[in-house]
């Protein structure tokens, strides 16, 4: 999962871009001032900030000035309804890596976090097959794996929590009428499909040994 700060006063704006990355691979901490997110950028490892300018507390520009100072040097995006020449300015003297001027499509927004997200996609090699954890994506001798939403999220928790054991519990949750007959049908469903070695733990639930 690839991490991103998100520095919006505008709470319906905040959420409606969080839910579209969110949707999209990403993890993004909603932060709605710029001490809040001064803060959090020590306290987490972000891939990705992006940061209205007029925000409470510290500005967007502020926020990104003493971050640079710190040595910080995550790729940011400036996205605000400040449009004047000097604003802009400032803002890729500081180290910005774009802008985007209100108001826009989040879409836009989305293609712009791809394109700066993209070189952080690590691949991940199985032994039968390759797999994209952003776009959770199975790559199968150069064929795409078509797996359902649920078994998605199960791969998914497996091979990113691997060795350690994944609880039924933790399972259910990928489902949406979960029981224990339909676990086992999913497991071996996911099995057949990409060739997983996945154990019943007995009592606790199930793991893979490698990937």
């Amino acid at each position: 999962m690839k991490n991103i700060l998100l520095l919006e006063d505008d709470t319906l704006l905040g959420e409606t871009l969080q839910e579209l990355l969110e949707l999209n691979g990403y993890s993004v901490d909603l932060v709605v001032d710029g001490a809040e997110a001064s803060e959090l950028s020590y306290e987490n490892s972000y891939q990705l900030y992006i940061f209205d300018i007029n925000v409470p507390e510290i500005d967007g520009l502020a926020l990104l000035e003493s971050l640079r100072a710190a040595d910080d040097t995550t790729p940011t995006i400036f996205i605000s309804a400040l449009i004047d020449l000097q604003t802009m300015t400032r803002g890729f003297k500081l180290g910005a890596d774009d802008y985007i001027k209100k108001p826009f499509f989040p879409e836009e927004l989305l293609i712009r976090v791809d394109s700066k997200m993209s070189k952080y996609v690590q691949i991940i090699e199985c032994e039968h097959f390759s797999y994209n954890p952003t776009k959770q994506e199975i790559d199968k001798d150069g064929k795409i794996i078509l797996l359902s939403k649920m078994l998605k999220d199960m791969l998914h928790l497996f091979i990113l929590s691997k060795p350690n054991v994944i609880t039924r519990d933790e399972l259910f949750e990928c489902m949406e009428n979960p029981s224990s007959n339909a676990l086992r049908v999913a497991i071996t469903k996911l099995k057949q499909e990409t060739g997983l070695d996945i154990k019943n733990i007995r009592g606790i639930g199930y793991k893979i040994e490698s990937c």
